[in-house]
């Protein structure tokens, strides 16, 4: 049994802020807290990102606290570039991350700790910050029909960029940036797309500002004092027009089609009887937070969601969730962290190895 102050679940953006905030407060690394990650190397959930989504082609990447990305090739894959500073944050601050780790689960012992369960070990500790993100648990919903399709069906987790959809006939689904990025780069390859959506999507002209963004963040933040499943962002701020947009709406590929009410076995059909072939289904359909490890600490709300005042679990003010809801992007990630570690202060008192 490993004994620590504040154990971090996650090593991606919202894991590297808590841990860069911890020792800054005074929390010794490796001694009094540490960054379990199962992810195999740094990175967090961009070590996934497809190989065609480039670093100039990222949307909204925040620097992580006390270390700016600078120099990067805006034509290099965004993968390998965050992938990078990732790892030389972690070497700059020598900030303990494990990995591979995988917590299979958190339990309260009575006694005032928590109990973080591995196969890899197990830690006791007096706080925890989750910081699992969602990378890990596609979402993809249910379609009747969905087994009889004889073609292939992948996820955004498995996109592996426009290549392989070289003329093939592609239906698109999903609402979000990413769908978009996919169904633009697989147009210029395919025999033909489609785009499908459940809503009517919303395409933002104007810029997004401070302004906006608090406004954003805001509408999160209630669903999430609620108890409620935080919504997606694009559903709160909107799809922002590039015009590379603008040319594949002009062209007739960016034109949104209602969601289909099922699959057959060689495409899709909607409520009216109207039929689209396809050889591929991409489901750009979002992901859900990764929380099944805290399911023994019963912090779930009637509505589905976790409660949270700040990033405080309201049924457990131990455990803080980072990276989750309002602070599900890079730059709330990193002002999360922060807040997650002054609120554990303030619960814990001075850190065990301040002062060495």
């Amino acid at each position: 049994m490993n004994d620590m102050t504040v154990v971090v679940i996650g090593g991606g953006q919202a894991g590297l802020a808590a841990a860069y905030h911890l020792r800054r407060r005074g929390f010794a690394p490796g001694t009094d807290f540490v960054v379990l990650d199962h992810a195999p190397r740094p990175g967090g959930a961009w070590q996934y990102r497809w190989p065609t989504l480039t670093y100039g082609r990222v949307h909204g990447m925040h620097a992580l606290p006390g270390m700016e990305l600078t120099g990067a090739d805006p034509d290099r894959p965004s993968s390998e570039v965050i992938g990078e500073y990732f790892t030389a944050y972690e070497r700059a601050f020598e900030l303990p991350v494990l990995r591979p780790v995988h917590v299979t689960a958190v339990h309260d012992e009575g006694t005032g700790a928590l109990r973080v369960d591995s196969p890899a070990g197990t830690w006791r500790t007096r706080a925890l910050i989750n910081a699992t993100g969602t990378w890990d648990r596609p979402f993809r919903p249910a379609v009747p029909g969905a087994a009889d399709f004889t073609g292939r069906q992948l996820h955004t987790a498995q996109y592996p960029g426009p290549g392989p959809f070289t003329g093939q006939r592609v239906i698109v689904v999903g609402g979000g940036t990413s769908a978009v990025q996919h169904l633009l780069e697989i147009s210029e390859v395919a025999a033909s797309t489609l785009w499908v959506t459940r809503r009517p999507p919303v395409f933002r002209e104007q810029g997004f500002g401070e302004v906006e963004g608090r406004a954003a963040v805001a509408l999160v933040e209630e669903r999430v004092r609620d108890g409620l499943p935080p919504r997606s962002v694009v559903s709160v701020t909107g799809l922002p027009m590039t015009e590379a947009m603008r040319a594949a709406r002009a062209s007739g590929v960016l034109v949104r089609h209602p969601m289909f009410q099922r699959l057959t076995p060689d495409g899709v059909r909607w409520a009216d009887g109207r039929h689209a072939p396809a050889d591929v289904i991409v489901w750009a359909t979002g992901f859900r937070a990764v929380l099944d490890h805290l399911a023994p600490l019963k912090l779930r709300e009637p509505g589905g969601g976790i409660r949270l005042e700040g990033t405080k679990t309201v049924r457990d003010p131990r455990v803080h969730l980072v990276g989750y809801g309002p602070s599900a992007s890079t730059i709330g990630a990193n002002r999360a962290g922060r807040a997650a570690v002054n609120d554990l202060v303030a619960l814990l008192g001075s850190p065990v190895g301040s002062g060495r």
